[in-house]
């Protein structure tokens, strides 16, 4: 079992249960950036065995994962990098990150 992932699936369900003490919720919704570090399948398997017992037991967990966008310092082009080593396609690696990062709660549905 991923331990890092494990660890984010249980902060997400300590937040949400935090925030709505008592909630049935349905769906929670995340957003996870493609250079983030963080496997958004081991977050969902994470998430199901992570939720048993708790107020989120049997909710929804849906994923969205933006794509990277970066600027290169050098000639101010703004791409997607191919994965995570970010090289500027005019192959400087002095590039600033502008999102793709993110790891966040949407939203949250409850019954």
């Amino acid at each position: 079992m991923p331990v890092h992932e494990l660890a984010i699936a249980e902060s997400v369900i300590d937040t949400v249960t935090e925030r709505l003490p008592g909630a049935k919720v349905t769906c929670v919704r995340l957003e996870i950036g493609a250079l983030s570090g963080v496997v958004p399948d081991s977050i969902r398997f994470c998430f199901d065995l992570a939720t048993e017992g708790t107020d989120l037991a049997g909710a929804r967990l849906e994923i969205s994962e933006p794509p990277a966008q970066c600027r290169c310092r050098g000639c101010g082009a703004e791409f997607q990098p191919d994965g995570p080593i970010v090289l500027c396609p005019c192959g400087s690696p002095d590039v600033a990150v502008l999102s793709g990062e993110q790891l966040k709660i949407v939203s949250v549905s409850v019954a």
